[in-house]
């Protein structure tokens, strides 16, 4: 089994940033691709940023780009989320997530939510006005 733990969450104020991490760990730990999720109260959890695990790329909803950018630990079992000019429309609980090993990784799978089977507890992530 692969373990995701998230931090870094909390009260930031508009127009702020919060820097999330994420810790997977497991017995011989592999990925295809990791991503970052979200929920808010009331909605659809949906997709926020994901990197290829072995290419680097990137994908990012369009109503992040610009201001979240997600990254890959130097020991390649850490993703962070650096989440810049927080506006109101962000307060949600912040979900890691991971794809198995046998995972396509493929760009479209990226931001597709059936393709990951490991996900964190969340952390929750909240902008004052």
């Amino acid at each position: 089994q692969v373990q995701l733990v998230e931090s870094g969450g909390g009260l930031v104020q508009a127009g702020g940033s919060l820097r999330l991490s994420c810790a997977a760990s497991g017995r011989t730990f592999s990925s295809t691709a990791m991503g970052w999720f979200r929920q808010a109260p009331g909605k659809e959890r949906e997709f926020v940023a994901a990197i290829s695990w072995s290419s680097g790329s990137t994908y990012y909803a369009d109503s992040v780009k610009g201001r979240f950018t997600i990254s890959r630990g130097d020991a390649k079992s850490s993703l962070y989320l650096q989440m810049n000019t927080l506006n109101t429309e962000d307060p949600a609980v912040y979900y890691c997530a991971a794809q198995p090993p046998y995972a396509s990784g493929s760009y479209l799978s990226l931001a597709t939510i059936g393709a990951y089977d490991y996900w964190g507890q969340g952390t929750q992530v909240t902008v004052s006005s």
